[in-house]
């Protein structure tokens, strides 16, 4: 949203304010300051007048002007294709420094003198609004031939961006804008001159009448203009729309435009001569749409849909016609239900009624016909056709007390009321009962009371409220039950971003297909189980998961990455909480990287995924008929057994028609999080050494680690293996690579101190009959 200072000024008295006071009084509105800049014509362009003009005798398309700038006349050459006789334009001087860097100084052009340049908008550093000059008018001010351009407030202003979030359509124009301003600041609105019919003039009921539901969500205001040429727009108005990228060509268009940048109500035009039978009266009907927003029809054709787009476009091919203008304002909660039942949308209305647009309409009506009314080749027909009908604006019960209270400190109560009533909201007091607010329809977002404390701190200005300490008066209701729920959510939440999908069955289960497993049975017999497949409360969480990835398969699925956590029973029926995962098939999708080759998941990825989802764990021995006898362990959480991990064994995996897959389960209470010691970290960098160890193929690796554990190093950051190699030449001997990191916290290392912990650590691998390779 792009306001300008002078522009607010037609509302509100904002002559004297800074470009810093403005911007900082809007940020602490909410409205927040994308830019601020200071937009001012160069010194040494002055008022001319063009008193004479002819063509260049060696150039077709230069001419030659005589230039009146009050204390001389200068002989100007200019190539603008619209210069003529009798305009008022800018005329840059000798010295003048344009915005590009150009500096103005008298040249010959073609043999003929030229003494400064009559200027176009953007060569003074402004929007562009033609392909020519820049030709003045009197709605910058009165002209008087050698007045500097920037001593007009126009060439001489503040340009601000505002960065409006969507619950803000009220602040979508200079008027809004200028509403929450005049309320932080205690300013009046100008009595801007109203618009006074016209004695002696035909009525509107000669060429419209509407017809309309009466339950409709709109505001409707209808006047009819009949244009007897080409609609003026002033200089002003189109430097302003260039300004805000809405100069277009249509000039009825521009002042429709330039009415709802300026008012914030919404309008539509529509071409009388086009709807009209033999130039007789047209008809509108106005009717709700199922989802709630409003068609405009006329002999059943759509011209509208009231805030989302138009269909009837204005034609201003002739030179004489009559212009139907529709002010418009529909609930931004039916726009939101229907602009998606409609394909053709116009951005700019939608834009404005999702948000809400302005429902006062004889405002922006009165300065759309102000502004026509000034061009005399333009009659405005008396009176109006509208529908202002409307459902009661929401009210909301006031409490100073609570309000102060939400706040923080007290506001007196004069006060509130005061800035609630600038910002248009009515006040409802009845005798020794409630006070109650009445939302105006321009503030849709304001719901409750915590809304409107919300207003009262946007004009306060949050930095003047006074800062306190918060203070805890709620008990606590956090319970077991709450953290586990949290728990385990983030468990799921982590699985999901390690690219696991999330499965949910049934706590029944097959009993013969459990057995097969090697699961033990659950000793409580349904009755009356629901099929007989599900005959038997489940033991394990694995069997549902490998029929769905069997189902996957079948289906031409090549990655099936699936986890599911609910109860499973003991063989007492005892019910314990289960988290179990599936990876089967390939590790990745067919790509370029793996030229459209990926490989098949194997034990190493799937542990690394698990370890990302549960945390750290260990790894012992196991034997489970349903895992490969290669590549199974239990896992070991805090010292206690929590669930096991492995490959599904090839026959089942044959079975069930699988590709290479791994499991793991888990009991969720050996995942329940623990108390976390902080512990301070060494600002100093490590030393890293790797040592190579031959052992014997068999070797149980815990054995190493737990030789060097006790050995209680206090250097000693961490140790991990990084390889494992094999060859002929160790026949039943394995390398093993181990990398140790050793850190000081309070200082930096030396060589020697990791020496003598490396020859401790050897010491150690001796005594365990281990040697370096």
């Amino acid at each position: 949203m792009i306001i300008t200072k002078t522009w607010l000024n037609e509302w509100i008295d904002v002559e004297y304010k800074s470009l810093n006071e403005l911007s900082k009084t809007l940020n602490s509105l909410g409205l927040e300051v994308d830019s601020a800049t200071h937009l001012r014509a160069p010194d040494k362009v002055v008022i001319g007048l063009v008193k004479e003009k002819f063509k260049h005798e060696d150039s077709d398309k230069l001419n030659v002007t005589k230039v009146d700038i009050g204390s001389e006349i200068l002989q100007i050459v200019c190539g603008a294709p619209n210069v003529e006789t009798g305009q008022f334009v800018a005329v840059a001087l000798k010295g003048a420094i344009m915005p590009n860097g150009m500096k103005i100084s008298k040249a010959k052009l073609r043999g003929v003198e030229s003494c400064g340049m009559i200027c176009s908008s953007s060569e003074l550093g402004f929007a562009k609004i033609n392909d020519g000059i820049m030709v003045l008018d009197e709605s910058i001010g009165k002209l008087e031939l050698g007045k500097p351009l920037n001593e007009y407030s126009l060439f001489n202003d503040f340009i601000i961006e505002v960065e409006l979030t969507p619950n803000r359509g009220d602040c979508l124009s200079i008027y809004g804008i200028a509403r929450d301003l005049a309320t932080v600041w205690n300013l009046e609105f100008k009595k801007n001159a109203e618009f006074k019919e016209s004695d002696n003039v035909l009525g509107i009921g000669r060429v419209l009448r509407i017809i309309t539901q009466k339950d409709i969500n709109s505001l409707f205001m209808y006047r009819a203009i009949e244009i007897k040429n080409n609609v003026n727009v002033s200089l002003l108005m189109r430097l302003r729309l260039a300004q805000i990228e809405l100069l277009g060509k249509n000039s009825i268009e521009n002042v429709l435009n330039y009415a709802t940048y300026s008012t914030g109500v919404l309008f539509n035009a529509y071409d009388f001569n086009t709807l009209s039978k033999d130039g007789k009266e047209i008809t509108l009907h106005l009717n709700k749409d199922e989802n709630g927003a409003t068609k405009v029809l006329c002999d059943e054709k759509l011209l509208s849909v009231s805030g989302i787009f138009q269909s009837e476009k204005l034609l201003l091919n002739e030179e004489e016609k009559i212009v139907i203008i529709e002010a418009n304002y529909t609930d931004p909660v039916s726009i939101a239900l229907a602009k998606n039942s409609y394909k053709k949308h116009d951005e700019n209305s939608l834009y404005r009624s999702f948000r809400g647009s302005e429902p006062n309409l004889s405002l922006g009506m009165n300065f759309l016909l102000k502004n026509l009314d000034s061009s005399p080749d333009i009659m405005i027909y008396s009176s109006s056709q509208h529908f202002l009908e409307y459902k009661e604006n929401p009210i909301i019960a006031v409490n100073i007390d609570i309000i102060n209270k939400i706040i923080g400190q007290e506001v007196h109560k004069d006060e509130i009321f005061k800035i609630l009533k600038k910002l248009g909201f009515t006040l409802i007091v009845a005798n020794e009962g409630p006070i109650n607010v009445k939302v105006p329809l321009h503030r849709s977002d304001i719901k409750n009371l915590a809304d409107i404390c919300e207003e009262i701190v946007r004009i306060i200005g949050i930095d003047n409220i006074t800062s306190k300490p918060l203070e805890f008066v709620e008990t606590n209701r956090i319970n077991d039950t709450f953290k586990l729920y949290k728990e385990l959510m983030n468990l799921r939440l982590r699985a999901v971003s390690n690219g696991y999908f999330e499965s949910l069955h049934y706590v029944l289960d097959n009993e013969s297909e459990l057995s097969e497993l090697g699961f033990e049975r659950v000793n409580l017999k349904l009755i009356n189980p629901i099929t007989n497949e599900l005959n038997a409360l489940r033991s394990t969480l694995l069997n549902h998961l490998l029929n769905a990835a069997s189902f996957n398969i079948k289906n031409s699925k090549k990655i099936i990455k699936l986890f599911e956590s609910g109860a499973c029973f003991d063989k007492d029926a005892n019910e314990i909480h289960h988290l179990a995962f599936i990876h089967c098939g390939f590790k990745e999708e067919a790509g370029i990287k793996n030229h459209a080759k990926p490989e098949l998941v194997n034990f190493y990825d799937f542990l690394t995924d698990i370890k990302n989802i549960v945390g750290d764990f260990s790894l012992k021995e196991s034997k489970h008929s349903f895992l490969s006898s290669f590549e199974q362990a239990d896992i070991y959480i805090k010292g206690q057994r929590a669930g096991f991990v492995g490959r599904l064994h090839l026959g089942l995996e044959n079975k069930k028609d699988l590709l290479k897959t791994y499991v793991c389960e888990l009991e969720t209470k050996f995942l329940r999080l623990k108390h976390k010691n902080v512990k301070p970290y060494s600002k100093f960098p490590s030393i890293n050494r790797d040592l190579s160890v031959l052992i014997p193929k068999g070797y149980v690796y815990e054995n190493i680690k737990n030789a060097i554990e006790n050995l209680n190093l206090d250097i000693l950051e961490h140790f991990k293996i990084v390889d494992i190699y094999s060859d002929e030449n160790l026949k039943d001997e394995y390398s093993l690579t181990i990398n140790f990191s050793f850190r000081n916290l309070e200082r930096t290392l030396e060589d020697e101190e990791v020496s003598l912990c490396i020859d401790k650590i050897l010491e150690k691998l001796k005594e365990l009959e281990l040697k370096l390779r």
